[in-house]
């Protein structure tokens, strides 16, 4: 089975493609503003990609059920396009070649015993009808069950557009529960290194509060 606490290597873009937009984030875009170098975004970024597994475990769920149903959608891709195509067919010929045939042996039958023809083939001709009816009958009702039980099994085959959707699920929530949290538990050193002042609204480092003031500095 799949470990979804691991990033698989193929969605590695996606990973950067979140890790980008969370960088892209109001709150974190203006915590870094303060560092004109761009390092600071730099080690942020590189501090996600090398905590990939970890960032990933946390959206675990989202990311299990977008693994699942992609392999679902491979497997049923991978199966090839003419597999048992002539078991099909035959059950839908069966009936309607049998079905014709018997109608023309009974009519033929009928016919001669009307005009009153000698000898036994009128009425092996309306016996042999009457068989290939009953084999039409019997391979029709096959063929209805093929039908069904095919009509069945691909109602669990994931479509692309489920696919999808499933993995917009898991960058969502890779976003939001994994991503952003993460980089802004590791924005304050940053911050400070860069000398952003604590308790400014586009920092993530308020000032530690002191006794008998309201206002109060980093520097204090």
């Amino acid at each position: 089975m799949t470990d979804p606490s691991r990033l698989h290597p193929e969605d590695r873009a996606d990973f950067e493609a979140v890790l980008h937009l969370a960088l892209s984030s109001a709150d974190i875009r203006g915590a870094l503003r303060a560092d004109p170098t761009g390092r600071a975004s730099a080690r942020l970024r590189a501090q996600a990609l090398a905590h990939a597994d970890e960032i990933t475990a946390v959206a675990g769920e989202p990311y299990r059920t977008y693994l699942i149903v992609r392999a679902a959608a491979r497997r049923d891709a991978r199966r090839p396009a003419d597999s048992g195509s002539l078991l099909p067919a035959l059950a839908v010929l069966t009936p309607l070649v049998a079905a014709t045939s018997a109608g023309a042996l009974l009519l033929l039958g009928f016919l001669l015993q009307v005009t009153g023809a000698p000898g036994p083939l009128p009425g092996s001709l309306v016996a042999a009808g009457w068989t290939l009816a009953l084999v039409a009958a019997v391979s029709g009702l096959v063929a209805l069950g093929a039908l069904l039980c095919s009509a069945l099994g691909r109602r669990g085959v994931p479509t692309p557009g489920r696919v999808e959707q499933a993995r917009l699920a898991w960058r969502q929530a890779l976003l939001d529960h994994g991503m952003l949290p993460h980089l802004r538990r590791h924005l304050a050193p940053d911050s400070e290194a860069a000398g952003t002042p604590c308790g400014r609204p586009d920092t993530l480092t308020p000032c530690p509060a002191r006794a008998g003031k309201d206002r109060t500095s980093c520097s204090d």
